[in-house]
């Protein structure tokens, strides 16, 4: 079924949970796992939502709890979208030229952009889960909001965002996504962290502000991108999870 196989190119794209293989892919299937992409980072949510709880349940500082269960994401999903992170930032600073920045990008180095927005990156994240760490129900709202920022992977691959030349995102999932797929995509994603917002004790409409913060942040990234690299890449769409999970951490940390 091309929802089944949908699904699991997501989990398979998206965390380290084995999918086996789903070659040759039927058609939709690419719309279909760019769509769920949220739902497939519930393992991730899981993970990260479990660590956060029992940090606080064993009475860790809040900024090593924050700091753990940012390294059970990383570990969840090999850390792939922290690599893409780096190495578009990498791009941006040292590509003088659309291609000199996607050959930097391919490298399997990190240059100095890269590593100190990396750090800086993670230090935000972390001290914004020791804020929301205080929050009743902050494990859950933390895998709710793990979930939420795949929704930047759905906008990435939006008919209206090409792929770079020579991407291998551009084989399998860029353009599979109509503009009213990942509308419909964000509209059940401020549901959702709006709800998870109420729970933990903060108003709801904080979750609307949150996925607000979230489409400027992604979607001034990407079109970033486009100008820079002329269209998208897989570095491209880890590097909009990342800057859209700490839109939302940051938002509602300052709640």
């Amino acid at each position: 079924m091309n929802f089944g196989a949908g699904i699991r190119l997501a989990v398979g794209t998206l965390t380290i949970v084995p999918v086996g293989n789903i070659q040759p892919l039927p058609s939709g299937a690419a719309r279909i796992a760019m769509m769920s992409a949220p739902l497939a980072a519930l393992p991730v949510g899981i993970a990260a939502g479990l660590t956060l709880w029992i940090t606080i349940l064993i009475g860790l500082p809040p900024l090593a709890g924050g700091a753990l269960a940012v390294a059970a994401i990383a570990i969840v999903t090999r850390a792939m979208h922290l690599d893409g992170f780096a190495d578009t930032l990498d791009g941006f600073g040292g590509g003088w030229t659309r291609e000199r920045a996607l050959e930097i990008m391919k490298r399997g180095d990190v240059g100095p952009m890269g590593v100190a927005g990396l750090v800086l990156l993670l230090l935000i994240q972390a001290a914004s889960l020791a804020q929301l760490s205080s929050l009743p129900w902050a494990g859950l709202l933390l895998g709710v909001l793990v979930c939420a920022s795949r929704a930047a992977a759905t906008m990435v691959c939006s008919t209206s965002v090409p792929p770079a030349k020579g991407s291998g995102l551009g084989t399998v999932v860029a353009r599979s996504v109509p503009v009213g797929g990942w509308v419909v995509v964000i509209v059940v994603t401020a549901a959702l962290v709006s709800g998870a917002a109420s729970i933990s004790g903060l108003a709801w409409w904080w979750g609307i502000v949150a996925v607000g913060v979230l489409l400027v942040a992604a979607g001034g990234f990407i079109a970033m991108a486009v100008r820079k690299f002329g269209g998208s890449t897989g570095d491209v769409m880890g590097a909009a999870i990342e800057i859209a999970f700490t839109a939302l951490l940051l938002t509602l940390a300052a709640a």
